[in-house]
Order: structure tokens, then sequence, then C-alpha cells
């Protein structure tokens, strides 16, 4: 028991009540799904990375006119203080201006992203539900709240959000969350397929542990923006202005409280995700070393 504190964590495993080896037909199962799962992640990534710097020549480089009227979430948040709205920081236009004009192309074209990837990436990402079947079954070893939480808030964000709200799908922010996903999610399954196998390559074991200290805020900060912008431009409190510009709806009220209920969530995983961290390739991962050694 002792050794099993102070080994490191690592990717569900197999379990049964006598904890014996896994049936061979589900651990295969298991590998093809991961690496179907990190096939298509690697799929996105790569096709917005490809539509981003125009490699195909079949990007705009102009700002269409439906993304010309797209809101900025981050924006319409600074304009919200006024010491933002008073220095013009909060104007997307103004970003745009303030950027090198090598850049500026590529921010054009981030708000025509979702028409490249929009597609696939629901497919992919509802692929996920999968991960919640495989913890029903007992297939794998994990816990059940967090990983359908975790599916759940993704689904929600593909079915509930991009595909409901017209305007953050030309939303830079919407190719910010994107890349961020995709290049975590090919870390992840590739690490999964692997450790299934027997291997654990030292390198994803590496990038596991350390992309999450920017993936993960630019992701999960990326995500409660997208869910801001799809709010009223009104005041929540009524008043005369909610009733000129429409009241919120109940749905509306739901959607500020996850923006609001997002960002200490976003601690609770970072902090954790430091902390295992610190186990994996601190002492555990050292521990582990001597342990495979012997």
């Amino acid at each position: 028991m002792a050794n099993q504190k102070t080994a490191p964590p690592v990717p569900p495993k197999l379990t049964s009540k006598t904890r014996k080896s896994p049936p061979t037909a589900v651990k295969y199962y298991l590998v093809a799904f991961n690496v179907v799962s990190a096939l298509g992640w690697t799929y996105l990534l790569v096709l917005t990375l490809i539509h981003l710097f125009n490699l195909d020549g079949r990007s705009p480089s102009t700002t269409s006119a439906a993304s010309q009227t797209a809101s900025s979430a981050l924006s319409r948040f600074l304009s919200s203080f006024s010491v933002f709205k008073s220095s013009g920081l909060a104007s997307a236009a103004s970003l745009e201006s303030r950027l090198p004009a090598a850049l500026r192309p590529l921010y054009r074209r981030s708000t025509s992203t979702y028409t490249r990837v929009g597609t696939p990436t629901a497919v992919v990402q509802s692929l996920a539900v999968l991960e919640v079947v495989h913890v029903l079954l007992g297939w794998v070893r994990s816990p059940l709240q967090t990983t359908a939480a975790q599916v759940a808030s993704r689904l929600f964000l593909v079915w509930g959000i991009v595909e409901q709200f017209a305007s953050v799908r030309t939303n830079p922010i919407y190719t910010s969350m994107l890349l961020s996903w995709s290049t975590t999610e090919v870390i992840r399954y590739s690490y999964y397929a692997f450790n299934l196998l027997g291997s654990e390559p030292h390198v994803l074991l590496y990038l596991r542990y350390t992309t999450f200290f920017l993936l993960y805020p630019t992701g999960a900060s990326s995500e409660a923006f997208l869910i801001y912008a799809t709010l009223p431009a009104s005041s929540p409190l009524p008043g005369w202005q909610s009733w000129l510009h429409g009241m919120w709806k109940p749905t509306d009220y739901g959607r500020a409280a996850l923006f609001v209920i997002w960002w200490p969530g976003l601690y609770v995983m970072y902090t954790y995700m430091i902390a295992q961290r610190r186990k994996v390739l601190g002492k555990g991962s050292a521990k582990s070393k001597g342990a495979k050694a012997n």
C-alpha cells in the first residue's frame, strides 16, 4: 500500500472485480478509441493551422460582413469597466488596429475558422461521450462525476453555444478555444494509447503534465468568454434599459451563472493539475524510474 501512495498517477486503467488483466478485446478497443480520437484532434489542429496561415490558399485574408458584426466577448466584458471604456482598449476594431500589419490577416482569418472546422469539431468532440460509457462499464478507472462533467461542458460549448448562436462562430475566441482543445487532446489521447500498450514515452508524459500551464487557462477562458458573448447587451437587472433592449430570459441568466462559475472551476482544476504535476514529474517520477530499473 505504501508503494501505491507514492507511485505517480497514470491514465485510467482497465479494471475488474478480481483485478485480473482485462480482456484482450476490450484493451485493444480502448487503444483503438484513443488512437482514433488522437487522429481526429490532430486533423482539427492541422486544419485550423492551415486555415489561419492560409497554407492551401483557400482562406480569406479580409474580414467578411458577418465577422465585422461578430461581437467580441472580451471587448464587451472590458467595456463594462470605465477604465477600459475610456482608454479605448475595449474596442475590437481598436485591437486589430494595434496589431502589427503582418498579424492582421491572421486575426481576420481567425473569425472564419468555424467555416473550415465547425462540423468536424462537433463530430470529434461528440465521440468523447464514449469516455463516460467506458467508466460506466468499468473498463476504465476514472471518477464518473468528473468525467461526465468534463465531457458535458465540452458538449455544451459545441452544441449549446456554438451551434445555437451564430455570432460566436465568427468570434476569434472560438479559434483560441479550438487550438487549446486540439493541442491538449492530441497529447492526452496519444499518452493514453501508449500507456494501454505498456509504454510511457517521457516526451508525452512531460507534455501531458506541462502544457496545461498555458492551454488550460486559454481554453477555459475562451470557453467562458464565448458563453459571455451570447448574453444580451442590456443590463441583467430589470430596468428601462432591459425593457428597451429586451428583457433577459431565464436561459440568459443560466448562461450568465455558468460564466461566473467557470472561473472558480478553472482555479480548482488548475491547482489540481499543478499538484498532479509535482507527483508525476517530481518525487513520484524519480521513484517510478527506480522501480522500472529494478
